[in-house]
């Protein structure tokens, strides 16, 4: 599995189309922060991403303090880090979140349908908003090299133009496993989103999606994901990507910020921490499966990379993405 897919599925996204808006010219709506809703939307989520697919009309969206992007129909943002933010018929409007809405029934299916502006009005815009959920703890590269706002439009067909399609035809319809569907596409159309993103980054830019497309480390991150429970070495990693040992380590922390073996850790302490949390594995044979041979050690490295001890972990994991982030260590 390539490092995007695996990570993707380490850090448990899951996608939900949430808000079907039809709109009439004035309108307004604003999304608080992420956390603040994360509970409500999608409960055992540490982290929210919102996002908003036009499937016809104009508008216009802005992070809280944020310049304006004019939207047409066929486009898509995406805001990676949950940060508040209003869609609107025109710039600068403002209006109070409607939190009630968030914490409508969920015995009703999605998405919510709502009219937002004048009741009488000409439809002016149409909006398919949702959700995804992630883990952002206790390590999640990809969040880290994502900017607040991904603006993205595919009118010229492709991938995500054809599950943006999809997108608006499931959402016209009340059909059954449409919920499912859509939180299925929504996952596809975040996973394209990123991948036109990491096209458009300078060839100076030092992240993990930077790392991916470098031929060295790109090599280094499939060996490392594809088995990260091997008894690694600078040596045997430099010897599968098929250069020196110096090129790879000098590459390596030049685009991630940290040695091919302290990736590793961090990596190896991600997947541990699903077990942890997900299963019913003893300390002792996650630490088998995450390459320790130690309890001691592996329970060692957990807490100084975690915060906290694995049986912590386990105990409050499935709301460590918020509990346990006040407790964590770097």
């Amino acid at each position: 599995m390539d490092p995007l897919s695996s990570m993707l599925r380490a850090v448990r996204l899951t996608g939900a189309a949430f808000f079907e808006i039809d709109a009439a010219d004035p309108w307004a709506a604003e999304t608080p922060p992420g956390e603040t809703i994360v509970d409500a939307v999608m409960p055992g989520s540490g982290h929210l991403i919102p996002y908003h697919l036009l499937t016809f009309g104009k508008c216009w969206v802005w992070p809280n303090g944020g310049a304006p992007i004019q939207l047409a129909a066929g486009d898509i943002v995406v805001f990676p880090h949950g940060d508040a933010h209003v869609v609107a018929s025109e710039p600068g409007m403002k209006t109070v979140p409607d939190i009630d809405r968030f914490r409508a029934p969920r015995d009703r299916p999605l998405p919510f349908h709502l009219r937002m502006g004048a009741a009488s009005g000409e439809s002016s815009a149409h909006l398919v908003c949702g959700y995804l959920g992630c883990d952002r703890l206790p390590f999640n590269p990809l969040l880290d090299a994502l900017p607040s706002v991904i603006h993205v439009g595919d009118r010229d067909g492709g991938a995500l133009a054809a599950a943006f399609a999809l997108a608006r035809e499931e959402a016209k319809h009340d059909r059954i496993g449409g919920e499912t569907v859509l939180g299925r596409l929504s996952e596809l159309m975040f996973v394209q989103v990123v991948r036109r993103y990491l096209e458009t980054l300078p060839a100076e830019e030092t992240n993990w999606l930077s790392g991916l497309r470098d031929p060295v480390v790109g090599a280094a991150l499939t060996a490392l994901h594809g088995a990260p429970a091997r008894e690694w070495s600078l040596n045997l990693l430099a010897g599968e990507v098929g250069v020196s040992r110096s090129r790879l380590a000098e590459r390596f922390t030049q685009l991630m910020g940290e040695s091919p073996m302290q990736y590793l850790l961090h990596w190896r302490m991600h997947l541990a921490a699903n077990r942890l949390r997900d299963g019913s594995e003893t300390v002792a044979a996650v630490a088998d499966a995450s390459g320790y041979e130690s309890e001691v050690a592996f329970s060692r490295a957990f807490k100084k990379i975690v915060g906290v001890p694995p049986a912590q972990w386990r105990k409050e994991g499935r709301y460590g993405n918020r509990r346990l982030a006040s407790s964590k260590t770097t």
